[in-house]
Order: C-alpha cells, then sequence, then structure tokens
C-alpha cells in the first residue's frame, strides 16, 4: 500500500518529469501550428516598424482600454488581481523559486513568504469571486462551457492545497504537499490542450496585431 511518503516521491519525481515533458513539447507542438500557418505577403510599402509596433501593442495590452474599464470594472479588477497574483505566487514563492533553479538551473529573488501568503489569499478570494460572478450573470452562464469550469478548477487548485500545504492545515504533511504537487502537474498537463493555452498565444497574438498595424504605420 502507497504511504503519503511514496505519494510524495511519485509526485516529486518521474511524475513531475513527465508534466513537464508533456507541457513544453504540447506548446511546443501549438506554436508551430500557429507559425505554420503563415501570413499572406504584404507588397505594400511599409509605412513604420512592423517589430516596434508588436511589441508595442503587447505592453500596452498589460493595461485595459477606459471604455472596457467603463463596461465591465469589476472584471477588469478581479481579472487583474487573480491573474498577477497567480503569476507572483507561482514565481516568487522561495520554495518555488529554488525548484525551478534545480529544474532550470536559473533563479531570481523571492518574496517573504508572509507577503506570498497574504497574495494567495488575496488571489483565491478573487477567483472565487470571478466564478460566483459568472455563475450569477445570465449572459456569462450561457456563454459558459464546461471547459471554462475546467480551466477555473485547474487554476484554483494549486492555490489551495499550496495554501494548505503552506499552512500544514491537513496530516500528514506529505499527503497535502503531494496534492498541491499533482495538482500543479495536472495543470502542466491539460493547459496546452485547453483555454489555458492563451497564457502563450495571446502574446502571440497581440505582437501579430500590433505588427500588422505597425507596419501601417497605425497603432492597434
Amino acid at each position: 500500500m502507497m504511504t503519503p511518503m511514496d505519494f510524495l516521491l511519485l509526485v516529486r519525481g518521474p511524475l513531475f518529469v513527465v508534466a513537464v515533458a508533456i507541457f513544453m513539447l504540447g506548446f511546443g507542438i501549438r506554436l508551430v501550428e500557429i507559425l505554420m500557418l503563415g501570413r499572406a505577403r504584404n507588397f505594400a510599402e511599409p509605412r513604420g516598424s512592423a517589430m516596434l509596433g508588436g511589441f508595442r501593442t503587447v505592453y500596452r495590452r498589460f493595461s485595459p482600454d477606459p471604455g472596457t474599464f467603463e463596461r465591465a470594472p469589476f472584471d477588469v479588477v478581479i481579472g487583474i488581481l487573480w491573474h498577477v497574483g497567480f503569476i507572483v505566487a507561482l514565481f516568487l514563492f522561495i520554495p518555488h523559486v529554488e525548484l525551478i533553479r534545480k529544474t532550470f538551473g536559473i533563479a531570481w529573488p523571492a518574496l517573504p513568504n508572509p507577503m506570498i501568503d497574504a497574495i494567495a489569499v488575496i488571489t483565491l478570494l478573487a477567483l472565487f469571486a470571478a466564478l460566483v460572478q459568472r455563475l450569477r450573470d445570465p449572459v456569462k452562464r450561457f456563454l459558459s462551457t464546461p471547459q471554462d469550469y475546467l480551466v477555473w478548477t485547474l487554476t484554483f487548485l494549486p492555490l489551495l492545497t499550496g495554501y494548505l500545504a503552506y499552512h500544514r492545515m491537513i496530516n500528514p504533511y506529505p499527503l497535502i504537499l503531494g496534492l498541491h504537487i499533482l495538482s500543479v502537474e495536472i495543470f502542466l498537463i491539460v493547459a496546452p490542450f485547453t483555454k489555458l493555452t492563451h497564457m502563450v498565444t495571446a502574446f502571440v497574438a497581440r505582437w501579430y496585431n500590433g505588427a500588422t498595424f505597425g507596419r501601417k504605420g497605425v497603432q492597434s
């Protein structure tokens, strides 16, 4: 019978390697698919820099335009909160930075644990608020698909299990830590094949639109 420690060693070892491999291979294939679509050759004389236009659009799209904020302030604020919180908790938590250093040989300064703890709580609350809003709004509820709820669950669980593991709220500790790692691995495996691909493709799409307009000498 598998003990909690056996389970932890399994998810920290071979399952982690498999999850990272599927994540990288999956996103590699998706990017190749996008690049193979190609683009129609433009014979018009360029009036601006496509490269600069692309990067300018990628940068500017991080800030919502005033019209979007006026129409849906709740969505904008909650969306920013949980996206930023998720990224900060993922890349600036001391154990995560150490794991990245051991895996890829690169590292950067991390934030203090109490700060990450507070950010994790805010992120969990923001994600929960986003789900409630989706369920209460008839239009959003009608447009939502099972994949939307799957993506929400896959995003919520790593944060929740990470919070429970950090505060050792479930015993034995190896079990909750193993469940946290497993939830991350499921996220990595599923991401390239769901709407979570937007974590990469959104930047490609923004750059492409910006480059197209930048070549015409206008802003997208």
